[in-house]
């Protein structure tokens, strides 16, 4: 009896997604020595370290071999989950596919910041004619609710409304929240470090820019549930009061 194709109920669809994960750049290969700082990280921010995968960066190792089971495993003894591994030798891509993690090539070079390129000249604006204002990635209206992901994948993110708890807004530019922001926020996701954070009432369960993170619990308790802007300086979070 032949089979009709057309009658198997689909099992599964291939979808393209961009799912914010948190990268563990390596400048050491002893995995005792990544145990010793990890030990130390988890005492600061324990809720970060409750089966968090990441993906293991070894850009910039020098090591054509590498113990990469043992570093997993020390990973996995601080509530890590490694999925992936970017960079490294062909041994090292063998390795991360014996162990079964994805692999991913080098990531390619940033192209200069804005800042960083000579200027030229502006043309002057005919007087009483007004700058164009910067063109908005997303507005969206309405509360984000838990487990629910609302992205802009281009330009800024607006959100009129409130994020509840669970509940996740990344854009490529800078996060607006006219409202509480009780989620998870990410600004800057393909490394715009000018990115900026900024919401009405503070209450985040982890905020990001350019996969710079600061957790609820590392934020200056005197800075919730009020306005603030969030901005990135010497790869730290500064959060400020914007009252």
């Amino acid at each position: 009896m032949s089979l009709n194709m057309d009658r198997v109920a689909s099992a599964f669809t291939f979808k393209g997604g961009m799912l914010p994960m948190t990268v563990m750049e390596l400048t050491s290969a002893d995995p005792e020595q990544i145990r010793a700082q990890l030990a130390g990280k988890v005492s600061q921010s324990p809720a970060f370290f409750q089966h968090t995968p990441v993906v293991l960066s070894v850009e910039q190792l020098d090591e054509p071999h590498l113990a990469l089971e043992r570093i997993c495993a020390v990973c996995r003894a601080h509530k890590l989950l490694p999925v992936a591994v970017r960079g490294g030798t062909d041994p090292v891509k063998q390795s991360a596919w014996a162990l079964g993690l994805g692999w991913f090539p080098p990531q390619e070079a940033r192209p200069r910041a804005v800042e960083e390129a000579p200027l030229a000249a502006a043309e002057p604006q005919p007087e009483g004619e007004a700058s164009p204002a910067p063109a908005v990635g997303r507005i969206y209206r309405g509360t984000v609710r838990s487990g629910q992901q609302v992205t802009a994948p281009e330009g800024d993110l607006v959100v009129v409304g409130a994020v509840n708890p669970g509940a996740e807004v990344l854009a490529a530019g800078s996060v607006h929240v006219y409202g509480p922001l009780r989620g998870r926020a990410l600004g800057g996701i393909h490394g715009d470090r000018q990115a900026g954070i900024f919401c009405k009432e503070l209450h985040a369960e982890l905020l990001s820019l350019a996969g710079n993170y600061k957790r609820l619990e590392d934020i200056d308790p005197r800075l919730l549930d009020q306005p603030v802007q969030v901005q990135l300086r010497d790869n730290q979070l500064n959060i400020s009061s914007l009252g």
